[in-house]
Formats: structure tokens, C-alpha cells, sequence
């Protein structure tokens, strides 16, 4: 045995994007085409853009920004630029929907800004808002942003402007990195420990912290890439907002686990004087959430249960489908409970609202969106209706679409209508003839061959675009791609077609990915740097979960008829684990006493993750007795080399090979 390497490439990922300096793509854009343009007129003259209410609520309060512009890291990489977006002072070009540049411009704004005599919030440092509010001796910290860099450059500006004063609790409202991610930019651990720091989370946030993105976390992460547009260079070609706030951050993500929990909806707390009233709100927008009320000052934090846009019921870097009737029913109790106490409302993305009647109505607009999103989804879907039906047929009324909050920016109708299905019926459509489908490869084949060869296809997909008509252009041209990889000329006719579509759409996140798409076929696969799983979420992992991870990158063909039994003991933890591969799968549970085993790797926790999760080699450990090997040390190299490493590069929009 020459090493117990595990891994190179950590499965974990956990908003992954924002850990590392993404090299930005040489996106050389084409023009806007005479239908795209005709498309955003049409756009210019359906929606009411003299309605400035957003602009005046957004600019409220601004007391100035940064005077450096460049966030930095440790290491001199930039982890945010407030002057990136500036681009977006202009006029809307016909590269962009003007609804979207409309939101785009909205979001840019950054720096600090008063919400009240009592609470201040710092927005466009990162894809959230962070938020204070000033106690009798300090602050309450609302949401700390994704990384410690962008957090810590939003607290050093209140300083600035408003004074020193320490940090007395930090409220994560949900399990979402950017809500949390930044708070050791802000506070010491040590501080925490001491009981000089509170840190409030609703039931379950470590447990949802540490494991929505685990086991798919590599395929989510790159998924990521395509819908924040992470190798898009901001621009009017380029990316230009996520829909919910401009980007992510590529800082630092950490975690320092909460000192408090909050499990039931009026569930009181005082802290450093302000007395905050909290509404548990699990499995709307995140599996553990919460909003609160601050009821002497008569404000509402409705977390991102609210936003400035619909939100994603199914996110499309993946993830657990969202539960939109509870998240309806939630916004119901909110309005029960708050809005006639409320004079304004802020929320964990976009601006506030102010005044009472306003705060009314967007409580009760939003929840009515999500409602019709539910109910007519599920109403069709009982009419038979399959989810690509839905989705193809199903709006908002005009008097829901009307509100710029309930306009799909970030979430649509369309996706989120086929996750409403997915949630109660699954994948399958009920038709025979989708119960084994061939790979895309293969169907690209037979298409292409049924309708005279490649091309007669780009020929038709020639003609539909030059008809405006790109979405079947692009169903046309992707089963040449998917069936012959050499076609040059087709996939540089796609690239062309999905920028069109980029260009025109209304949603931030799909123009993200329908660009990011373009350049793939233009320029291939863009090499990124691995990912690190951030060590704070690495110690939160339960140690069942670590075994998990090894299972479902266990190579069956790799295995063939083997079986092993190994023992993994952590000694600082006193836990014992017995891991058995047998039948080409990984099974691990409590090792029982007298067990016999072919190994027994014993080994501090942290030692371990960081040698599964970083690459770092445990032989020097073993040769040194750090880490201690009994038993068959050749078992321990078999089972290393049955473990697949996942690349982080592999392709979407072409073939996978």
C-alpha cells in the first residue's frame, strides 16, 4: 500500500461557487437578431415601466458606499467588484430583456442604507442583504452575506458610517450559504464560546446546512456554474444578474453553529434589548427557515420567503423539490400574524417595502402567486395534463403578473410549474413510451437519420430561427449535436441560437444558462479550479453521512466480486464504524463488539475529512503513528482503489463521452 488517498475531488460541494477565483470566459457575443429585437420593443411597451416605486424604495436611505471598489481575499483575488454592474447606468441594449435590465439595475445599487431609526442594511456586497440592527449596547446581525470577505467589508463600512460597536447576535435565517456563510468575517468563534455572541437558527439548520448539497453535490455544483453564470463575464452579452441580487461571491464561505434554536412559530427572544417575535417556516424556500417580527419597531424580516421575484420551487442546479403549498399557507400565517403591525418589511434579497398598505400587498400578491402556481398545476395535472403540458400552457393572471415581484427573474411558471408535478407525481409521465428511453446520443442519431441527415435539420433549424422561432431551432440543432460530436457547424449554429434566447428571456438564471451553453459549444468546457468543501462544513457532517459519500463513489466494476470489511475508528469521538463491501456496494454501521475485520484504521475525524475531502495523504500519519493501520494495510489500498473521482468539468450541452 503506497498511500490512503481517498479523494482528490470532494463530493461535497456546498454553494461550491463562491470558494474559488473563476477565470472569466473570452464570450464573444453576436448581435442581437431583427426578431430579438422586435421581442424586447414588444417587451419595452407591455410592462409599466413609468412605475418607479421600486427605484425610490431601493435608493431610500442610502448613506454611501465603499470607496475601493475591489473586495479582496488573502490570497489578492478579487472577491466581489462593486463597480462590475456599472454597465447597467445606461439605457437597455437589445442584448437584454429591458424587464430583466429593469431588476439588474435595481439589484446593482450598493452600500449602506438606513431602513429605519433602528436598522440599517448593506445591499449589493453579494447576492444578499446583510442587515443591522442596533441594540441597547450593539448590533443584531441579520443574514452575514456568503463569505467572510464580503461580510467583513459590509460591517467595516457600518463602522465607518454609523461607529464602532461590537456584535452582540447574529440571526441565520435559513440554511442557504449566502445567509450565512460570511459570519466569521464578523465575529470570532471565540466570542461565541464565551457567551458574549448569540447565534439564532430555526430547527434543523445544521442538520440542512451540512446535507442538501452532499451526496450530488459535485453534479449541483457544476450545474451552479450554468445558472449564477460563474464563467460569464458581466456585460450586456454577458451575465448581468442572478435575478434575486447580481452574483455570488467567491470568498470564503464558514459557519459557526448556532447557540439558540428556534422551533415554533411565536417563539419570543430579547437580544442586547430588541425584542424579536420569530414565525418557524420549514420547507418553503429552504427545508429550515424562519421570518421574525420586531414588534417595537414595528418591522417585518420575512427571510426569502418574500423576494423581489418569484422564486425557484426547483432550483435548476438541483435540489430537493420545495414545497409551495406550505410555502403559501406560510405566507397565509404571516399575514394573519404581522401584517397589520407591520409600517415596513425587509427581506434577505432586494429592498424593503414601507408602509403598511404596501407590506399588505406584496404579502398577499406573493402568496397569492404561489398559490395559483400550486393549485392550477395540481387542477391540470388531474385533468391529465403531463408536466411538459403545464408548463407549456400555465401564466399568471394579469393581475398577479402585473407586481415586477411576482415577475419570474429568478423562478418562472414555466420550471416551476414541472416541479409542482415532480413533487406529486414524479418524472414519469404515464406514457409507455417514456418508460425506457435511449440516451440523448442515440435519439440524436435516429432523429437526424428519420428526417434526411444533418443537413436537412440545420437547414430547418435555419429556417425557424430566421422566423424567430428558437426554441424549436434549438430542439432541431441539439439532436445533431447529441448525435455526431465532430458536427462543427451545427454547434456553432446552436451556440448562435441559445444566445438569442439569452439575450431575450426575461429570467436572470436562464439567460445565465442559455449564455453559459453558448460559450460551452463555442469554446468547449472551461477547466476551473477544484472546489473546497469548506472545513466548517466538513465538522458538521454526522459521521454516518461520511460513509455515505464513500458508498456512492464506490465503482461497482472496479469491486467485481470482492468483499472487504474494514473498521473506522474515531477516537476523539468514541464512535466505531464497520465498513462492509460486499455485492459491489458499501454498507456502514456501528461496529459491534468481536467483530472480525480484515482492518482497522484508527484515526482523529478531522485527520480523516481532510484526507477524503483535500487529497491529503494519511501514510506519513501511519509511518509516524499518528494514524494508526492494523491488520491487512493492503485492505485499506484495495478499498482506495475501488473510490471514483468526479470531474467538475463535464459537459452539458455536448455529448458526455
Amino acid at each position: 500500500m503506497s498511500e490512503f488517498k481517498l479523494s482528490r475531488k470532494a463530493a461535497l460541494v456546498v454553494s461550491a461557487v463562491a470558494l474559488f477565483a473563476i477565470p472569466l470566459a473570452a464570450h464573444a457575443g453576436q448581435a442581437a437578431s431583427t426578431p430579438t429585437i422586435e421581442r424586447q420593443k414588444a417587451v419595452a411597451q407591455a410592462l409599466p415601466f413609468s412605475d418607479r416605486q421600486d427605484f425610490e424604495f431601493a435608493d431610500r436611505g442610502f448613506l454611501g458606499t465603499r470607496a475601493d471598489p475591489l473586495i479582496k481575499r488573502a490570497d489578492g483575488q478579487v472577491a466581489w467588484n462593486l463597480a462590475a454592474y456599472d454597465f447597467l447606468k445606461g439605457e437597455p441594449p437589445a442584448t437584454v430583456n429591458p424587464s430583466l435590465w429593469r431588476q439588474a439595475q435595481l439589484l446593482s445599487r450598493h452600500g449602506l442604507f438606513q431602513v429605519s431609526d433602528r436598522v440599517w442594511q448593506v445591499r449589493g456586497f453579494d447576492v444578499s442583504n446583510i442587515t443591522f440592527i442596533k441594540g441597547d449596547s450593539g448590533w443584531v446581525v441579520v443574514d452575514p452575506l456568503t463569505t467572510a470577505e464580503t461580510a467583513r467589508a459590509a460591517f467595516d463600512l457600518v463602522t465607518e458610517k454609523l461607529g464602532a460597536l461590537p456584535i452582540r447576535a447574529v440571526i441565520y435565517t435559513h440554511s442557504h450559504s449566502d445567509h450565512f456563510g460570511g459570519v466569521r468575517g464578523i465575529i470570532d468563534e471565540k466570542d461565541v464560546k464565551a457567551g458574549k455572541v448569540a447565534i439564532i437558527a430555526p430547527e434543523g439548520f445544521m442538520k440542512e446546512v451540512v446535507s442538501e448539497n452532499v451526496l450530488a453535490g459535485n453534479a449541483m455544483s457544476r450545474r451552479a456554474q450554468y445558472q449564477f453564470g460563474i464563467m460569464l463575464p458581466p456585460g450586456v452579452e454577458g451575465q448581468i444578474s442572478s435575478g434575486i441580487g447580481q452574483g455570488v461571491a467567491k470568498g470564503t464561505i464558514t459557519l459557526i453553529p448556532p447557540t439558540q434554536i428556534i422551533d415554533h412559530t411565536g417563539q419570543e427572544l430579547v437580544l442586547d434589548g430588541v425584542k424579536v417575535r420569530f414565525q418557524y417556516t420549514p420547507n418553503t424556500e429552504a427545508p429550515a427557515e424562519m421570518n421574525f417580527y420586531l414588534p417595537d419597531l414595528r418591522i417585518l424580516d420575512m427571510a426569502e420567503n418574500v423576494n423581489p421575484s418569484m422564486h425557484n420551487v426547483l432550483t435548476p442546479r438541483g435540489a430537493l423539490v420545495r414545497d409551495s403549498k406550505a410555502w403559501a399557507d406560510y405566507l397565509t400565517e404571516s399575514i394573519r400574524l404581522f401584517a397589520d403591525g407591520s409600517d415596513l418589511m425587509i427581506t434577505s434579497h432586494g429592498w424593503p417595502r414601507f408602509g403598511q398598505e404596501t407590506v399588505k400587498t406584496v404579502l398577499a400578491e406573493h402568496r397569492d402567486t404561489y398559490k395559483y402556481l400550486h393549485d392550477q398545476s395540481v387542477r391540470l395535472l388531474n385533468h391529465g395534463l403531463t408536466g411538459d403540458e403545464i408548463a407549456a400552457q400555465i401564466a399568471l393572471p394579469p393581475s398577479l403578473a402585473r407586481n415586477w415581484y411576482n415577475r419570474g427573474y429568478y423562478g418562472s411558471m414555466s420550471f416551476n410549474s414541472r416541479a409542482v408535478y415532480q413533487r406529486y407525481m414524479g418524472w414519469y409521465d404515464a406514457n409507455p413510451a417514456h418508460l425506457a428511453p435511449a440516451a440523448p446520443a442515440e435519439i440524436g442519431k435516429r432523429y437526424v437519420a428519420a428526417m434526411g441527415g444533418a443537413d436537412k435539420v440545420m437547414a430547418l433549424a435555419a429556417e425557424a430561427a430566421k422566423a424567430g422561432d428558437y426554441a424549436w431551432s434549438a430542439s432541431l440543432l441539439n439532436h445533431v449535436v447529441m448525435g455526431d460530436e465532430s458536427q462543427k457547424a451545427a454547434r456553432a449554429q446552436l451556440a448562435d441560437t441559445y444566445e438569442q434566447l439569452g439575450y431575450q428571456t426575461e429570467n436572470a438564471i436562464w439567460r445565465n444558462m442559455y449564455l453559459t451553453a453558448t460559450d460551452e459549444l463555442r469554446g468547449g468546457v472551461r477547466k476551473i479550479p477544484t472546489s473546497m468543501a469548506s472545513l466548517d462544513m466538513l465538522q458538521g457532517l454526522e459521521s454516518q453521512m461520511i460513509f455515505d459519500v464513500l458508498a456512492i463513489r464506490l465503482n461497482a466494476e472496479k469491486v467485481g466480486d470482492a468483499r472487504l470489511k474494514l473498521a473506522f475508528i474515531f477516537p476523539e469521538r468514541n464512535e466505531r464504524f464497520l465498513v462492509e463491501v460486499r455485492n459491489r456496494v458499501l454498507v456502514a454501521q456501528p461496529l459491534a463488539a468481536g467483530e472480525t475485520v480484515d482492518a482497522t484504521l484508527t484515526v482523529a475525524r478531522p485527520v480523516f475529512l481532510d484526507s477524503l475531502f483535500r487529497g491529503t495523504p494519511l501514510l506519513p500519519k501511519i509511518l509516524t503513528g499518528e494514524v494508526k493501520l492494523q491488520g491487512d494495510r493492503a485492505a485499506m489500498g484495495r478499498l482506495s482503489g475501488w473510490f471514483d473521482a468526479f470531474p467538475s468539468d463535464f459537459p452539458i450541452v455536448t455529448r458526455l463521452k
